[in-house]
């Protein structure tokens, strides 16, 4: 609950600091005095936007600071979620700087609006009349049903499956769609791929090919060279062979006389060994060499395979072709493969739609259990507030979808008159309507979840009598399980809270200020009764007004 709210340069505030406490707690003011400046304040500290117009005095920073006892709510893992500091005193402070920059803090740790946006909505519920509208909100409503019908653990389940399924869903329409784009070029990667599969490439193939075939085109001048190397070694006369042979026998004749003659007798042996080796692989190759087109042809076959299949794949390498060949093996293998994907995802989903829908189920039933019980609270509290012939007429019907909620439709159906055709509650239902059917739900769900302080800015306008007197019960009934602070033009209101506080106008050099001051029980019976009969009030005025409060 609020515990403390300081406000500083904000709006016609120069310096205000306030301490609240639990039960019910009035606020009460002249048109024009400031409440809407306090609500203004909280909102603020609470993520709204501000500007520089938030600013009394533009050269100074505008701080607004609000303190919050959280023992007992159970906001740890919000906190934690959060990633901050969790306190049973938890501060909030928002900081305007003349610059025009926003600040943020919980805990004295620096945070985002959209913390302080989270953290509002388990802290404070700030009414006004305009929010009357949300009673219209789908997801409102929902969670009115749900709340009596103690659905939350049920809810956040159906919801964590709900993430799933919708994921699921979202992977298998990426897995079709990349299976629809696949297919249609499958028959293409997969005539690529069988070309490049038919055509056996190897490593260092092209090279090979091209030495061999480049041999065979010049076959002539090979053969030519060769024989007449054969030749020039062999002839007869002339030969190396001969020659060699000459000096061999020149220089074993002279080999024994003399160390150096003897080793030149051995190299010549070496050389004639070498050139006999020499001779041997010029006589094969020579055998060897012979002109064979149909080996040509074939040769020239293979390479103008590998070189179209380079300019197809605009590559210059086998090694780039057996690549692209893997890819497409790849690619093909995916689509191929694709449908026993698509199947395993299908039978995942039909897995978690199966759980979903035994919970959405589970929820429903639960909520229709919850309905009668509602319809004849809202009947009976309602009736106390001068609506004596309100009906609800709550309708759940199941769906063939999911979704936020579960598996079903929810209508609250209105009718104001007795006899009166029902019709949808935003349709039918005036502003004052509204505000006393609001009034009524969050009563009932005071009993039934622990909902955050909440604040009531003159919810009670239209209403006067004895419907001000049951408002005013209504309230007091709230303020027994969770802090109720309001905002009111009615005596009948003001003299019910434990706590009674007045905004009012002062004036510092010449400036207007709004101030906020917590009254004693004297300074009670004098705004009350001047609510009841103005300034001037009488002593019959007092009167009543001692009455109203010891009521």
């Amino acid at each position: 609950m609020l515990t403390h709210l300081s406000i500083h340069n904000y709006a016609l505030i120069n310096q205000l600091s306030i301490d609240f406490t639990k039960g019910l707690s009035i606020i009460t003011g002249e048109t024009g005095a400031g409440k809407s400046i306090l609500l203004g304040a909280l909102g603020l500290v609470m993520g709204n936007r501000a500007d520089l117009s938030s600013l009394k005095n533009t050269e100074k920073k505008c701080v607004v600071e609000a303190e919050f006892a959280l023992n007992g709510y159970d906001l740890n893992s919000i906190f934690e979620e959060l990633d901050i500091d969790y306190e049973d005193d938890t501060i909030i402070r928002r900081e305007i700087l003349p610059s025009g920059k926003s600040r943020a803090f919980v805990n004295d740790t620096p945070v985002r609006l959209s913390v302080l946006s989270t953290l509002k909505a388990r802290l404070i519920d700030i009414h006004s009349q305009h929010q009357t509208l949300e009673l219209s909100d789908e997801g409102f409503q929902y969670s009115i049903l749900d709340a009596l019908a103690k659905n939350s653990a049920k809810i956040a389940s159906y919801k964590r499956g709900l993430r799933k399924y919708n994921s699921l869903k979202k992977v298998l329409k990426e897995l079709q769609e990349e299976a629809q784009k696949s297919t249609e070029q499958y028959e293409y990667n997969l005539h690529l791929f069988n070309e490049l599969e038919e055509a056996n490439l190897q490593l260092g193939e092209q090279q090979a090919l091209e030495e061999k075939l480049d041999k065979l085109n010049n076959i002539e001048d090979i053969k030519l060279n060769l024989s007449e190397s054969l030749h020039i070694v062999i002839n007869d006369e002339i030969g190396l062979q001969t020659q060699l042979n000459s000096l061999e026998n020149k220089l074993q004749k002279i080999s024994g006389y003399a160390n150096e003659y003897e080793e030149l007798f051995s190299r010549i042996a070496s050389v004639k060994i070498e050139l006999d080796d020499v001779v041997a692989e010029l006589e094969s190759e020579n055998e060897k060499v012979d002109f064979n087109p149909a080996e040509i042809e074939e040769l020239n076959d293979r390479l103008q395979l590998i070189y179209s299949l380079q300019k197809k794949h605009s590559v210059g390498s086998i090694k780039e072709l057996l690549k692209i060949y893997e890819d497409l093996g790849e690619k093909v293998a995916q689509v191929e493969g694709a449908s026993d994907l698509i199947q395993n995802k299908e039978k995942e989903i039909k897995e978690v739609e199966g759980k979903l829908d035994d919970l959405a189920n589970v929820i429903m039933n639960k909520r229709n259990k919850a309905i009668a019980p509602l319809q004849k609270e809202l009947k009976y509290l309602l009736a106390e507030l001068g609506m004596p012939n309100a009906e609800f007429l709550i309708e759940v019907k199941s769906s063939e979808t999911f979704n936020s909620y579960g598996k079903d439709e929810l209508t609250f159906l209105f009718s104001a008159n007795k006899g009166g055709s029902f019709g949808e509650l935003k349709k039918v239902a005036s502003g004052g309507e509204l505000s006393r059917i609001m009034l009524s739900i969050k009563n009932i769900l005071s009993k039934n979840v622990q909902l955050p302080t909440i604040i009531f800015d003159e919810i009670d306008t239209g209403v006067s009598g004895e419907v001000s007197n049951k408002i005013a019960t209504i309230m007091n009934d709230m303020a027994n399980h969770m802090q109720v602070i309001t905002i009111t033009h009615l005596p009948q209101i003001a003299s019910q809270g434990q706590q009674h506080y007045k905004v009012y106008k002062g004036e510092e050099n010449g400036v207007t200020t709004s101030n906020l001051r917590l009254l004693s029980y004297d300074d009670r019976v004098a705004e009350i009764a001047e609510m009841l009969s103005g300034k001037d009030y009488s002593e019959s005025a007092l009167t009543h007004a001692k009455e109203l409060l010891t009521k």
